[in-house]
């Protein structure tokens, strides 16, 4: 038990957990609502901070709510392909 529980300490104080402040559900839910609908079904957990950035500026460059929503998806599979390797080796297909 004492195992599990030095794990769940060092998992809340990683380098990763540190740097994040906020609350993450407030800033979800500040989202847009076509935003917040993309992110439910992303394959990858964008944070609030980095949709907010992608999608301000895919919208200020295209005006258009449908292809800003096409440029996340778009950054989502760039994403992957460049994370593929690293996850599941370099003989994954891409």
């Amino acid at each position: 038990m004492a195992a599990a529980a030095g794990g769940m300490m060092r998992n809340l104080t990683s380098p990763r957990a540190r740097w994040r402040s906020g609350n993450a559900m407030a800033d979800h839910d500040g989202l847009p609502a076509p935003v917040r609908e993309w992110a439910a079904q992303a394959a990858l957990p964008w944070s609030a901070t980095s949709l907010r950035k992608l999608w301000t500026r895919a919208l200020n460059e295209t005006k258009c709510a449908q292809t800003a929503l096409a440029r996340l998806s778009q950054a989502e599979r760039a994403t992957l392909r460049r994370e593929a390797a690293k996850v599941w080796g370099d003989d994954y297909p891409q």
